[in-house]
Protein backbone atom coordinates (compact mmCIF):
# COMPACT_ATOMS: atom_id res chain seq x y z
CA UNK A 1 0.00 0.00 0.00
CA UNK A 2 2.70 2.07 1.26
CA UNK A 3 4.85 1.51 -2.17
CA UNK A 4 1.71 2.18 -4.19
CA UNK A 5 1.35 5.39 -2.68
CA UNK A 6 4.75 6.65 -2.97
CA UNK A 7 4.66 5.77 -6.92
CA UNK A 8 1.68 7.68 -6.76
CA UNK A 9 3.74 10.13 -5.59
CA UNK A 10 5.98 10.27 -7.36
CA UNK A 11 4.16 9.98 -11.05
CA UNK A 12 2.24 13.15 -9.82
CA UNK A 13 5.22 15.28 -9.18
CA UNK A 14 6.27 14.25 -12.49
CA UNK A 15 2.88 15.64 -14.26
CA UNK A 16 3.11 19.16 -12.88
CA UNK A 17 5.42 21.46 -11.58
CA UNK A 18 5.00 21.91 -8.20
CA UNK A 19 2.40 20.68 -5.63
CA UNK A 20 1.58 21.30 -2.14
CA UNK A 21 1.75 19.37 0.96
CA UNK A 22 -2.06 19.91 1.56
CA UNK A 23 -2.67 19.70 -2.77
CA UNK A 24 -0.03 16.13 -2.11
CA UNK A 25 -2.51 15.00 0.72
CA UNK A 26 -5.66 15.77 -0.46
CA UNK A 27 -4.73 13.40 -3.86
CA UNK A 28 -3.42 10.65 -1.73
CA UNK A 29 -5.92 10.36 0.75
CA UNK A 30 -3.62 11.08 3.51
CA UNK A 31 -2.35 13.70 5.98
CA UNK A 32 0.39 16.08 5.28
CA UNK A 33 2.81 14.72 8.03
CA UNK A 34 2.47 11.54 6.10
CA UNK A 35 3.40 13.54 2.73
CA UNK A 36 6.53 14.93 4.31
CA UNK A 37 7.45 11.16 5.68
CA UNK A 38 6.88 10.32 2.35
CA UNK A 39 8.99 12.54 0.41
CA UNK A 40 11.49 12.18 3.04
CA UNK A 41 11.68 8.39 2.04
CA UNK A 42 11.90 9.29 -1.74
CA UNK A 43 14.82 11.56 -0.81
CA UNK A 44 16.66 8.47 0.82
CA UNK A 45 15.77 6.43 -1.94
CA UNK A 46 17.70 8.49 -4.25
CA UNK A 47 14.13 10.35 -6.10
CA UNK A 48 15.22 14.13 -6.13
CA UNK A 49 12.27 15.86 -4.48
CA UNK A 50 12.31 19.24 -3.01
CA UNK A 51 10.95 21.25 -0.82
CA UNK A 52 10.39 24.70 -1.26
CA UNK A 53 9.88 26.45 1.63
CA UNK A 54 7.28 29.66 3.03
CA UNK A 55 3.84 30.23 2.32
CA UNK A 56 3.94 30.22 -1.74
CA UNK A 57 6.38 26.33 -1.20
CA UNK A 58 5.54 23.02 -1.87
CA UNK A 59 7.52 19.66 -3.16
CA UNK A 60 9.03 19.67 -6.77
CA UNK A 61 11.46 17.09 -8.78
CA UNK A 62 14.37 18.83 -9.64
CA UNK A 63 16.89 18.17 -12.71
CA UNK A 64 14.21 16.79 -14.93
CA UNK A 65 14.05 13.65 -13.47
CA UNK A 66 11.78 10.66 -14.95
CA UNK A 67 10.59 7.98 -13.10
CA UNK A 68 10.23 4.91 -15.83
CA UNK A 69 7.16 3.52 -14.04
CA UNK A 70 4.90 4.54 -16.77
CA UNK A 71 3.93 1.50 -18.25
CA UNK A 72 0.47 0.52 -17.81
CA UNK A 73 -0.62 -2.43 -16.65
CA UNK A 74 -3.79 -4.51 -18.15
CA UNK A 75 -6.58 -3.19 -15.59
CA UNK A 76 -5.17 0.39 -15.41
CA UNK A 77 -5.18 0.43 -19.76
CA UNK A 78 -8.72 -1.09 -19.65
CA UNK A 79 -10.00 1.35 -17.13
CA UNK A 80 -8.42 4.08 -18.89
CA UNK A 81 -11.22 3.61 -21.67
CA UNK A 82 -13.94 3.73 -19.36
CA UNK A 83 -12.09 6.98 -17.63
CA UNK A 84 -14.83 8.90 -19.36
CA UNK A 85 -17.88 7.58 -16.76
CA UNK A 86 -16.22 7.91 -13.62
CA UNK A 87 -19.45 7.05 -12.00
CA UNK A 88 -19.25 3.53 -13.69
CA UNK A 89 -15.83 3.19 -12.83
CA UNK A 90 -16.61 3.72 -8.61
CA UNK A 91 -19.46 1.50 -9.30
CA UNK A 92 -16.93 -1.76 -10.74
CA UNK A 93 -14.41 -0.80 -8.35
CA UNK A 94 -12.27 0.70 -11.14
CA UNK A 95 -11.63 4.12 -10.11
CA UNK A 96 -7.97 3.31 -8.30
CA UNK A 97 -6.94 1.81 -11.75
CA UNK A 98 -8.36 4.82 -13.41
CA UNK A 99 -6.69 7.20 -11.67
CA UNK A 100 -3.31 5.58 -11.77
CA UNK A 101 -3.89 5.23 -15.57
CA UNK A 102 -4.68 8.88 -16.18
CA UNK A 103 -1.36 9.94 -14.00
CA UNK A 104 0.64 7.65 -15.81
CA UNK A 105 -0.21 9.24 -19.16
CA UNK A 106 0.13 12.31 -17.65
CA UNK A 107 3.77 11.89 -16.69
CA UNK A 108 4.38 10.58 -20.28
CA UNK A 109 3.03 13.97 -21.90
CA UNK A 110 5.10 16.54 -22.83
CA UNK A 111 5.04 19.64 -20.22
CA UNK A 112 2.97 21.24 -22.69
CA UNK A 113 0.27 18.57 -23.46
CA UNK A 114 -0.58 17.67 -19.53
CA UNK A 115 -3.49 20.18 -19.66
CA UNK A 116 -5.00 17.57 -21.77
CA UNK A 117 -6.97 15.43 -19.45
CA UNK A 118 -8.09 18.09 -17.88
CA UNK A 119 -9.39 20.18 -20.77
CA UNK A 120 -11.54 16.42 -21.70
CA UNK A 121 -12.88 16.27 -18.37
CA UNK A 122 -13.98 20.20 -18.93
CA UNK A 123 -15.80 19.57 -21.96
CA UNK A 124 -17.21 15.73 -21.83
CA UNK A 125 -19.32 14.51 -18.92
CA UNK A 126 -21.37 11.73 -19.24
CA UNK A 127 -24.33 11.06 -16.63
CA UNK A 128 -26.11 7.53 -17.08
CA UNK A 129 -28.85 8.11 -14.79
CA UNK A 130 -32.68 8.62 -16.13
CA UNK A 131 -33.86 11.64 -14.49
CA UNK A 132 -35.54 11.78 -11.47
CA UNK A 133 -34.07 8.65 -10.30
CA UNK A 134 -31.47 8.34 -7.38
CA UNK A 135 -28.78 5.79 -8.68
CA UNK A 136 -28.12 2.52 -6.75
CA UNK A 137 -25.11 0.66 -6.84
CA UNK A 138 -25.83 -2.88 -6.78
CA UNK A 139 -24.04 -4.85 -3.73
CA UNK A 140 -22.25 -7.71 -5.90
CA UNK A 141 -21.59 -5.33 -8.39
CA UNK A 142 -17.56 -5.24 -7.88
CA UNK A 143 -17.60 -8.71 -7.81
CA UNK A 144 -19.27 -9.62 -10.52
CA UNK A 145 -17.66 -6.57 -12.59
CA UNK A 146 -14.26 -8.63 -11.22
CA UNK A 147 -15.05 -11.93 -13.29
CA UNK A 148 -16.05 -9.78 -16.51
CA UNK A 149 -12.25 -8.19 -16.48
CA UNK A 150 -10.38 -11.73 -15.75
CA UNK A 151 -12.47 -13.83 -17.60
CA UNK A 152 -13.58 -16.14 -14.69
CA UNK A 153 -17.02 -17.85 -14.22
CA UNK A 154 -18.76 -17.73 -11.76
CA UNK A 155 -21.52 -19.72 -9.21
CA UNK A 156 -24.77 -17.37 -8.67
CA UNK A 157 -27.83 -17.42 -7.14
CA UNK A 158 -30.55 -15.10 -8.99
CA UNK A 159 -34.29 -13.66 -8.41
CA UNK A 160 -35.99 -15.01 -11.58
CA UNK A 161 -39.54 -13.91 -12.09
CA UNK A 162 -41.92 -16.87 -12.48
CA UNK A 163 -45.31 -16.55 -15.11
CA UNK A 164 -47.50 -15.75 -11.82
CA UNK A 165 -45.55 -12.61 -10.92
CA UNK A 166 -43.56 -13.49 -8.20
CA UNK A 167 -39.76 -14.51 -8.06
CA UNK A 168 -37.96 -17.69 -7.37
CA UNK A 169 -34.55 -17.63 -6.87
CA UNK A 170 -32.12 -20.24 -8.68
CA UNK A 171 -28.68 -21.10 -8.83
CA UNK A 172 -26.73 -20.26 -11.87
CA UNK A 173 -23.30 -20.82 -13.36
CA UNK A 174 -22.16 -18.54 -15.89
CA UNK A 175 -19.59 -17.25 -17.96
CA UNK A 176 -19.82 -13.14 -17.44
CA UNK A 177 -18.97 -11.49 -20.55
CA UNK A 178 -20.05 -8.38 -20.61
CA UNK A 179 -21.87 -5.38 -18.31
CA UNK A 180 -24.05 -2.99 -19.68
CA UNK A 181 -25.15 0.56 -17.60
CA UNK A 182 -28.91 1.40 -18.91
CA UNK A 183 -30.52 4.39 -17.95
CA UNK A 184 -28.85 3.67 -14.36
CA UNK A 185 -29.59 -0.33 -14.42
CA UNK A 186 -26.39 -2.56 -14.56
CA UNK A 187 -26.95 -5.73 -16.29
CA UNK A 188 -25.13 -8.73 -17.35
CA UNK A 189 -24.36 -10.46 -20.82
CA UNK A 190 -23.08 -13.91 -19.82
CA UNK A 191 -23.30 -17.31 -21.22
CA UNK A 192 -25.13 -20.07 -19.66
CA UNK A 193 -25.58 -23.45 -20.97
CA UNK A 194 -24.11 -22.44 -24.54
CA UNK A 195 -27.00 -19.64 -25.43
CA UNK A 196 -25.97 -15.70 -24.12
CA UNK A 197 -28.57 -14.11 -21.92
CA UNK A 198 -29.05 -11.27 -19.87
CA UNK A 199 -29.39 -10.77 -16.45
CA UNK A 200 -29.96 -7.68 -14.20
CA UNK A 201 -27.13 -7.50 -11.72
CA UNK A 202 -29.61 -6.13 -9.03
CA UNK A 203 -31.63 -9.45 -9.09
CA UNK A 204 -28.36 -11.38 -8.12
CA UNK A 205 -28.32 -12.49 -4.84
CA UNK A 206 -25.15 -14.08 -4.32
CA UNK A 207 -22.05 -14.40 -6.38
CA UNK A 208 -18.99 -16.50 -6.09
CA UNK A 209 -16.35 -16.14 -8.60
CA UNK A 210 -14.75 -19.61 -9.23
CA UNK A 211 -11.29 -20.72 -8.71
CA UNK A 212 -8.61 -19.97 -11.48
CA UNK A 213 -8.42 -23.82 -12.30
CA UNK A 214 -12.48 -24.45 -13.05
CA UNK A 215 -13.11 -20.41 -13.18
CA UNK A 216 -11.65 -19.66 -16.23
CA UNK A 217 -13.11 -19.75 -19.36
CA UNK A 218 -12.21 -19.21 -23.40
CA UNK A 219 -14.37 -16.17 -24.43
CA UNK A 220 -16.34 -16.84 -28.15
CA UNK A 221 -14.00 -14.27 -29.90
CA UNK A 222 -16.84 -13.42 -32.46
CA UNK A 223 -18.86 -12.14 -29.70
CA UNK A 224 -19.81 -8.53 -30.13
CA UNK A 225 -21.23 -7.05 -27.03
CA UNK A 226 -22.99 -3.50 -28.35
CA UNK A 227 -24.59 -5.90 -31.59
CA UNK A 228 -25.98 -8.44 -28.49
CA UNK A 229 -27.42 -5.68 -27.06
CA UNK A 230 -28.78 -4.08 -29.23
CA UNK A 231 -30.52 -6.65 -30.63
CA UNK A 232 -31.51 -8.00 -27.21
CA UNK A 233 -32.90 -4.34 -26.41
CA UNK A 234 -34.79 -4.39 -29.75
CA UNK A 235 -36.32 -7.97 -29.07
CA UNK A 236 -37.50 -7.05 -24.74
CA UNK A 237 -39.45 -3.75 -26.44
CA UNK A 238 -40.94 -5.79 -29.44
CA UNK A 239 -41.67 -8.54 -26.52
CA UNK A 240 -43.31 -6.50 -23.60
CA UNK A 241 -45.57 -4.69 -26.34
CA UNK A 242 -48.66 -7.07 -26.30
CA UNK A 243 -51.91 -4.88 -26.55
CA UNK A 244 -53.04 -2.12 -28.60
CA UNK A 245 -54.66 1.28 -28.26
CA UNK A 246 -56.40 3.65 -30.92
CA UNK A 247 -55.95 7.16 -30.14
CA UNK A 248 -56.63 10.54 -31.92
CA UNK A 249 -53.78 12.80 -31.68
CA UNK A 250 -53.54 16.94 -31.97
CA UNK A 251 -50.39 17.93 -33.12
CA UNK A 252 -48.93 18.82 -29.73
CA UNK A 253 -50.09 14.87 -28.66
CA UNK A 254 -48.08 13.67 -31.84
CA UNK A 255 -45.17 15.45 -30.34
CA UNK A 256 -45.73 14.13 -26.92
CA UNK A 257 -46.38 10.89 -27.32
CA UNK A 258 -42.78 9.36 -27.89
CA UNK A 259 -41.77 10.98 -25.12
CA UNK A 260 -44.33 9.58 -22.54
CA UNK A 261 -45.13 5.61 -24.53
CA UNK A 262 -41.70 3.55 -25.79
CA UNK A 263 -40.33 6.01 -28.06
CA UNK A 264 -39.82 3.59 -31.26
CA UNK A 265 -43.24 1.94 -30.90
CA UNK A 266 -44.57 5.19 -31.00
CA UNK A 267 -42.71 6.44 -33.73
CA UNK A 268 -43.89 3.92 -35.97
CA UNK A 269 -47.08 4.13 -34.79
CA UNK A 270 -46.97 8.08 -35.86
CA UNK A 271 -45.17 7.37 -39.42
CA UNK A 272 -47.61 4.73 -40.07
CA UNK A 273 -50.74 7.16 -39.85
CA UNK A 274 -49.39 9.82 -41.66
CA UNK A 275 -48.53 7.03 -44.45
CA UNK A 276 -52.16 6.38 -44.41
CA UNK A 277 -53.53 9.41 -44.70
CA UNK A 278 -52.08 11.87 -42.35
CA UNK A 279 -54.36 14.32 -39.97
CA UNK A 280 -58.36 14.42 -40.19
CA UNK A 281 -59.85 17.80 -41.03
CA UNK A 282 -59.94 18.56 -37.04
CA UNK A 283 -55.99 18.12 -37.90
CA UNK A 284 -55.73 15.19 -35.60
CA UNK A 285 -53.76 11.51 -36.03
CA UNK A 286 -55.37 8.43 -35.49
CA UNK A 287 -52.73 5.75 -34.46
CA UNK A 288 -52.62 2.20 -33.32
CA UNK A 289 -49.74 2.20 -31.04
CA UNK A 290 -48.15 -0.97 -29.37
CA UNK A 291 -48.39 -0.88 -25.37
CA UNK A 292 -47.26 -3.39 -22.80
CA UNK A 293 -50.72 -3.31 -21.26
CA UNK A 294 -54.16 -1.53 -20.72
CA UNK A 295 -52.84 -0.69 -17.14
CA UNK A 296 -49.77 0.60 -18.39
CA UNK A 297 -51.12 2.48 -21.22
CA UNK A 298 -53.47 4.00 -18.80
CA UNK A 299 -50.85 5.72 -16.75
CA UNK A 300 -48.63 7.04 -20.06
CA UNK A 301 -51.74 8.23 -21.73
CA UNK A 302 -52.93 10.64 -18.55
CA UNK A 303 -49.61 12.84 -19.39
CA UNK A 304 -51.67 14.02 -23.05
CA UNK A 305 -54.33 15.45 -21.31
CA UNK A 306 -56.82 16.64 -23.74
CA UNK A 307 -54.10 16.38 -26.85
CA UNK A 308 -55.27 13.10 -27.15
CA UNK A 309 -58.13 10.42 -27.06
CA UNK A 310 -58.44 7.08 -26.92
CA UNK A 311 -61.23 5.75 -29.42
CA UNK A 312 -59.84 1.66 -28.20
CA UNK A 313 -60.45 -0.08 -26.46
CA UNK A 314 -63.53 1.11 -24.91
CA UNK A 315 -62.94 -0.37 -21.11
CA UNK A 316 -59.53 1.76 -21.29
CA UNK A 317 -61.41 5.15 -22.90
CA UNK A 318 -63.72 4.70 -20.07
CA UNK A 319 -61.20 4.77 -17.24
CA UNK A 320 -59.51 8.26 -18.87
CA UNK A 321 -62.89 9.53 -19.47
CA UNK A 322 -63.64 9.01 -15.56
CA UNK A 323 -60.32 10.80 -14.61
CA UNK A 324 -60.90 13.45 -16.78
CA UNK A 325 -64.34 14.18 -15.09
CA UNK A 326 -62.41 13.61 -11.96
CA UNK A 327 -59.90 15.80 -13.22
CA UNK A 328 -62.54 18.74 -13.70
CA UNK A 329 -64.23 18.27 -10.16
CA UNK A 330 -61.24 19.26 -8.66
CA UNK A 331 -60.97 22.70 -10.77
CA UNK A 332 -64.57 23.60 -10.98
CA UNK A 333 -65.53 27.38 -10.25
CA UNK A 334 -66.88 26.85 -6.44
CA UNK A 335 -63.45 25.14 -5.56
CA UNK A 336 -61.67 27.87 -7.42
CA UNK A 337 -64.23 30.76 -6.14
CA UNK A 338 -63.04 29.39 -2.75
CA UNK A 339 -59.17 29.13 -3.52
CA UNK A 340 -59.42 32.71 -4.63
CA UNK A 341 -61.28 34.39 -1.36
CA UNK A 342 -59.23 32.26 0.93
CA UNK A 343 -55.95 33.93 -0.65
Amino acid sequence: MRAARLIKMVLLLQSRPSMTGAELARELEVSERTVARDVLSLSEAGVPVYADRGRAGGYRLIGGYRTRLTGLGRSEAEALFLSGVPGALRQMGLADAASAARLKVSAALLPELRDAATGAAQRFHLDAPAWYKEPETPGLLPAIAEAVWSDRRIAARYLRKAKGGERTEVRRELEPYGLVLKAGVWYLAARAEGDFRVYRIDRFTAVDVLDDGPGAFTRDASFDLPAFWAERAAEFARSILRTQVVLRLSEPGVRVLPHVTETAAAREAIDAARAAGGPDADGRLTVTLRVESDEVAYSQLLALGPEGEVLAPAALRDRLAAAARRTAALYGSDRGDRGDRGA
